[in-house]
């Protein structure tokens, strides 16, 4: 791994040099948070949906953290029931990304450019984000964080973006029952990254303690926070801003620490199938 991309992996795991500005989509509406830098005008943003059971608190860090780096950060607080509509989830993450490219933020000193602007997702989130890119054809990136599945299914629909995708999955559960980043990954119309965070599950991105953590189904986790925050805010600033500083971060091919290439399952063919039986 080249020094220059060492280094800017060390810095995008913390904090970057802006000022952090809190605010409540509900006053415009929509049920939410949404973080900014301190001021900046024409800034990129990202509409950020959560996982099953667990609401924007529960990704507080995460979403302070790009805002601190210059990407306006919103997250919708809908659909948090055990039985959740996942397109339900994707039309707010829409109008969460209206409201931030449309409504002035903060006090008046910031605002986000029409063309900038990113969706992405944990878990089912994930799978909204899908759905959301889907329907919304000028987004600039899309990024699923260790996406579960949904109904209906995302990967039927990730063949319908083509915006720069962003694939992540924990190297413990990829490929188990709970995950679809393989079938995303290979059906996904535009260029995409897929890697996988070694050691990682996809629960550790949830901040804090959790009910069914304590219940044995996976909890916080630094070291998988750490290095998706990493590789989510080098990624959008790359596709938002074009800042060719973050190129490596959105180049599959590239080395980057504590990930791993996410490789598609290559299925045999029928007739090689075929083969092996006869033998």
């Amino acid at each position: 791994m080249a020094p220059k991309l060492k280094t800017l992996t060390r810095e995008l795991s913390k904090r970057g040099p802006h000022r952090v500005l809190r605010g409540n989509l509900a006053l415009a509406g929509q049920p939410g948070v949404v973080y900014t830098p301190e001021t900046g005008f024409n800034l990129p943003a990202v509409a950020f949906a959560h996982g099953w059971m667990v609401g924007s608190h529960k990704y507080e860090q995460t979403l302070q953290h790009l805002a601190s780096w210059g990407i306006v950060a919103a997250a919708p607080d809908s659909e948090r029931g055990p039985v959740p509509s996942h397109l339900g989830l994707a039309a707010d993450l829409r109008a969460t990304l209206d409201i931030c490219v449309g409504v002035r933020l903060g006090p008046g000193q910031i605002s986000v450019q029409p063309d900038r602007v990113a969706f992405a997702g944990h878990g089912m989130g994930a799978g909204a984000a899908v759905l959301a890119a889907a329907q919304r054809g000028d987004v600039g990136a899309v990024a699923a964080l260790f996406p579960a599945p949904t109904a209906p299914k995302a990967e039927n629909y990730a063949s319908k973006i083509t915006a720069p995708g962003l694939i992540l999955a924990g190297e413990d559960d990829v490929d188990s029952m709970t995950s679809n980043a393989r079938p995303l990954s290979v059906e996904w119309g535009g260029p995409v990254v897929a890697r996988t965070v070694n050691d990682g599950q996809d629960a550790g991105l949830i901040e804090g303690r959790r009910l069914l953590g304590a219940l044995g189904l996976g909890g916080s986790e630094r070291k998988t926070q750490a290095a998706t925050r990493c590789l989510l805010t080098g990624f959008l600033l790359f596709h938002l801003t074009g800042d060719k500083k973050y190129k490596d971060f959105a180049d599959p091919d590239v080395e980057i620490p504590h990930t791993s290439p996410l490789l598609p399952v290559e299925p045999h063919s029928d007739a090689r199938a075929s083969q092996l039986l006869r033998k």
